[in-house]
């Protein structure tokens, strides 16, 4: 009979212990990947704080590329074919 109740003791102490493990791994992949999306987060705010100083910045290398990036811009809002061409009416 004590054999028995030792055998049910020590299977419950057992059982326990397995799931304080299941638990300490499952709290360990969590807190990796909350970092890995934490670290995301701060990259991409880290990059908008930079792009906009950038964009607000007044060097003469920023002008051009905007002037560039408004050129493109309008190149590409341009039809591909001239509006009388035969290829258009088609």
């Amino acid at each position: 009979m004590w054999w028995f109740l030792a055998i049910v003791g020590a299977t419950q102490l057992y059982f326990v212990q397995e799931l304080l493990a299941a638990f300490a791994l499952f709290a360990a992949v969590f807190a990796v990947i909350g970092g890995l999306v934490a670290g995301g987060y701060l990259l991409h705010k880290g990059w908008v704080v930079a792009i906009e100083r950038v964009a607000a910045s007044s060097h003469p290398l920023v002008s051009m590329v905007k002037r560039g990036a408004k050129s493109v811009e309008d190149l590409a809002g341009r039809p591909l074919r001239r509006p009388g061409s035969a290829a258009a009416a088609q």
